[in-house]
């Protein structure tokens, strides 16, 4: 696969390229790395395109996976406990997930654990490839991205989108690049506040 498009919000590109130069090659390396024919095996039972052969987003994520982890990037898991009661939350959002627990026990408060997971994470840098719903995106960039950053676990997102012509060649439902490159620009330049760089590939 290939980049056909890539934005740099809050300066995520600028910022790997001065400080993590290496990281940014891998990422480059990964997607060059994946054979897009090779994933095209998925055969249409929706209406409109039925018995035509489709990219399989199983197959495709197999393949990030594979390149990802072979380079020492791997799934990262972020615990932490909520409740109901906003000001609780409010007040110890940036405490440590045992200190969260006592916190709300000792407010009165039942205690409920949670967590986000990204893709892959690797020296602060972290990568989701999104070839679900649509849907997932927004998640990934107002809710992952951004909560690690907040918890100073990454510097920088990368978000890995197919672009408009790849996403004909899908199933329904599924994000493309210049739908979600708007989404973020309709914002302003401060939101989702956390640097990222989103890239649109193409076979």
């Amino acid at each position: 696969m290939q980049i056909g498009a890539k934005y740099s919000h809050m300066n995520g590109l600028e910022y790997l390229l001065v400080h993590h130069r290496g990281l940014w090659d891998e990422v480059q390396e990964v997607i060059a790395g994946v054979n897009a024919a090779a994933c095209k095996t998925k055969i249409s039972a929706e209406k409109k395109t039925l018995g035509k052969k489709l990219y399989s987003p199983r197959n495709m994520n197999a393949a990030f996976k594979a390149g990802f982890e072979h380079r020492g990037w791997e799934e990262r898991r972020a615990n932490f406990w909520i409740t109901d009661d906003d000001t609780v939350v409010r007040r110890i959002y940036q405490l440590s997930e045992q200190e969260q627990k006592k916190e709300i026990e000792n407010s009165g408060q039942t205690p409920i654990m949670t967590y986000n997971q990204t893709d892959f994470v690797k020296n602060r840098v972290a990568v989701e490839v999104q070839f679900g719903k649509y849907a997932f995106v927004a998640h990934d960039l107002f809710v992952k991205h951004l909560s690690f950053f907040v918890s100073d676990i990454i510097d920088v997102g990368i978000e890995l989108l197919p672009m408009k012509r790849l996403e004909l060649e899908m199933s329904s439902g599924v994000p493309y690049y210049e739908r979600d490159l708007l989404n973020v620009l309709r914002q302003g330049r401060g939101v989702p506040a956390v640097p990222l760089v989103l890239i649109g590939l193409v076979p």
